[in-house]
C-alpha cells in the first residue's frame, strides 16, 4: 500500500478516537453539573424545622345545638317533681319493721301548687314530700285520689317553680314522637327518654278486679320511679301521665321491652279538676266497653259518625243495659253535648255525677235515636 495512504488512514483513526474521548468527557461534566444543580435546588425547597416550633392546637366548636326535644325538655322539666313517701313499718313476730321510703314522679299543673301523680305512688303513705328540679324539698298534702284511674292529687304551699301545660290526648296518633320525664329508681331525678306513641286505647287488668282503660302505649323508656311523671308531645304539652311498664307476658315467662303505658291527659285533667274543686272524685258508672271514633277510624270502617264511641260490650244489669244500649251502637251525644274533637266521651261523662239522668244520642243500624240513661256510681275496688 502507498505509505501516504497508510498515514492518512492512521490520522483519521486517531482523530475519531480523540473526538470520542472529548465527547465522553464533556457529557460526563455536563451530567455532573446538572445533578449538582438539582441537589442544590432540592436543598433550598426543603423547609427547616425548628425544634422549638409550637405544636398545632386542637380547637373545640362551641356551637349551641338547639332541637325541638331539648326546647321541650327545658320548658317542661322545671314542673316535674320527685314524689317521696313514707310507709309505716308493720308488726311482725320479731317486732315492728322499719319505716319504708317509696318514690315516684309528679307534675305541677297549677300555680296554686296542685300536683298530679299516680295513686300507687302515694298509697298507704303516712307522709309525702316532693323534690323540685333544683333540689329543694317540700312537704306535700294528699287532696284525694281515684283508684280506678291510678291518679292522685297533691298540694304544696308557696310559690312553685313552673306549671306544665296540659294538651289534648284525643289528638294523638300512633307513631307520634313523645318524651317521658321522671325520676327512675327515685335517684336519677328528671331523666329524659324519647319514643313514640305505640298504640292508643289499651286496657290492662290491674289484678284487683277492675281494668284501667283507654291507656296510651309508648316505647319511651319508663322505669320504676317514672310513675306519675308526664308524657309530653313536641309542642311541650302534657298528653299523658306515665303509670306502669310491662316486662313479662301474662304467664311471666317472656321478657318484654318498650311496653310503657300512660293515662291520657284528658282523663287526668277531668279527674284532677273535680278533686281540686270538690275535694273528691265521684266516678259515674256507664256500664259498657267501647272504642273511640275519630275521623280516621270513621273513614277506615265507613262509620256514619266522625266522632263518638262504638259500643263493644254491655255489662249485665248496668245503666247502659237498663237504658237499652246494645253492642254496635254508636253514641254521638251525651245530654245536650255533641261528641267532637273538643268534647270526648270521657270528658263529657265526667261532667255528670252518679245518679244523674241524661239523654244519650246514638246511631243504630244507620238510624239516629235517643235513650234515657241514669248513671250509677263506681264503688271502691
Amino acid at each position: 500500500m502507498n505509505p501516504k495512504r497508510i498515514l492518512l488512514v492512521l490520522l483519521i483513526i486517531l482523530f475519531s478516537f480523540g473526538s470520542a474521548l472529548l465527547g465522553a468527557a464533556a457529557g460526563t461534566l455536563t451530567t455532573f453539573n446538572l445533578l449538582k444543580k438539582q441537589n442544590t435546588q432540592s436543598a433550598l425547597v426543603i423547609p427547616s424545622v425548628s425544634a422549638t416550633a409550637p405544636p398545632e392546637l386542637i380547637t373545640i366548636s362551641n356551637t349551641d345545638i338547639q332541637t325541638t326535644i331539648t326546647n321541650v325538655v327545658n320548658q317542661v322539666e322545671p314542673a316535674v317533681v320527685t314524689v317521696v313517701g313514707t310507709i309505716s313499718g308493720v308488726q311482725t313476730f320479731f317486732g315492728v319493721t322499719p319505716d319504708q321510703e317509696v318514690s315516684g314522679s309528679g307534675v305541677i299543673i297549677s300555680p296554686d301548687g296542685y300536683i298530679i301523680t299516680n295513686n300507687h305512688v302515694i298509697e298507704n303513705t303516712k307522709t309525702i314530700s316532693v323534690i323540685y328540679n333544683d333540689g329543694r324539698q317540700q312537704d306535700a298534702t294528699l287532696i284525694n285520689r281515684d283508684v280506678f284511674a291510678d291518679l292522685a292529687v297533691l298540694k304544696v304551699e308557696g310559690k312553685v317553680p313552673a306549671v306544665a301545660k296540659i294538651g289534648n290526648s284525643d289528638l294523638l296518633q300512633p307513631g307520634e314522637t313523645v318524651i317521658a320525664i321522671g325520676s327512675p329508681l327515685g335517684t336519677f331525678r328528671n331523666s329524659v327518654t324519647v319514643g313514640v306513641v305505640s298504640a292508643l286505647g289499651r286496657s290492662l287488668d290491674t289484678g284487683s278486679g277492675y281494668m284501667i282503660e283507654d291507656l296510651i302505649q309508648t316505647d319511651a323508656a319508663i322505669n320504676n320511679g317514672n310513675s306519675g311523671g308526664p308524657l309530653v308531645n313536641l309542642a311541650g304539652e302534657i298528653i299523658g301521665i306515665n303509670t306502669l311498664v310491662i316486662r313479662t307476658n301474662n304467664s311471666g315467662s317472656a321478657n318484654a321491652e318498650a311496653l310503657g303505658f300512660a293515662i291520657p291527659s284528658l282523663t287526668a285533667q277531668m279527674i284532677s279538676n273535680q278533686i281540686i274543686q270538690k275535694g273528691y272524685f265521684a266516678r259515674p258508672f256507664f256500664g259498657a266497653n267501647y272504642e273511640v271514633i275519630t275521623p280516621r277510624i270513621a273513614a277506615q270502617y265507613n262509620l256514619p259518625a266522625d266522632y263518638g264511641i262504638y259500643i263493644t260490650k254491655v255489662g249485665s244489669n248496668t245503666p247502659a243495659d237498663k237504658s237499652g244500649i246494645k253492642i254496635g251502637d254508636i253514641i254521638t251525644k251525651l245530654g245536650e253535648t255533641e261528641l267532637d274533637e273538643k268534647h270526648s266521651f270521657i270528658n263529657v261523662l265526667f261532667q255528670y255525677k252518679p245518679g244523674d239522668t241524661l239523654k244519650i244520642g246514638l246511631i243504630r243500624d244507620g238510624s239516629a235515636m235517643e235513650v234515657q240513661l241514669t248513671l250509677g256510681e263506681m264503688t271502691h275496688p
